[in-house]
């Protein structure tokens, strides 16, 4: 296993992805305990504002490194379940989609990993992906900017969010079985 270089650890792009997990403490606190919740949709637009820098700063400066690739994702997923845990308190379908995005993480997770032993990873996000993430952070972040809305308006934005996991798992699972069929030519 490759050894990570100071330089790599500390690059301003990763620094940036320990500040958004550090966040995350934070804006739970702020949502949950205090009950600010403009304050805490606050800090979480900070999270997501050096979420869009450091891979700005990553590719112009060419500080793309291997951490930043795993360590970018985990951010995401990790705030993703903190917004939505903290939603939950308030918005009892939330639970419906923390249980999906528990399904859907595990599997992308299980599968990386298998592919990860046979030296194979996907190369990037998916168009799907990213637009999952994109739906899922927008739709959560408005739940924190809006807490007054009709809980119609809130379940019908939790069941689109889940309508686009459920999409972007489903266009996964396809791009998964065509990497196990390479996989197992390239094997024989």
């Amino acid at each position: 296993m490759k050894r990570l270089k100071a330089k790599e650890i500390f690059s301003i792009p990763n620094l940036m992805g320990y500040f958004r997990i550090l966040l995350i403490p934070v804006f739970c606190y702020v949502y949950a305990a205090k009950e600010n919740y403009l304050l805490a949709a606050g800090i979480v637009l900070l999270s997501s504002l050096t979420d869009l820098f450091d891979g700005l700063v990553a590719r112009k400066f060419d500080m793309v490194t291997e951490l930043g690739k795993v360590l970018d994702p985990i951010a995401d997923k990790l705030t993703h379940a903190a917004l939505a845990i903290c939603l939950a308190i308030r918005y009892p379908l939330m639970w419906a989609l923390i249980g999906l995005m528990a399904i859907k993480e595990g599997y992308m997770g299980i599968m990386g990993l298998l592919f990860l032993k046979k030296g194979k990873m996907l190369d990037g996000a998916m168009w799907f992906g990213k637009v999952c993430t994109a739906v899922l952070f927008v739709g959560l972040l408005l739940l924190f900017v809006f807490p007054h809305l009709s809980p119609s308006l809130v379940n019908g934005l939790i069941l689109l969010m889940m309508a686009v996991m459920v999409f972007a798992l489903l266009m996964y699972i396809p791009v998964f079985n065509h990497m196990r069929k390479e996989t197992g030519q390239e094997e024989k």
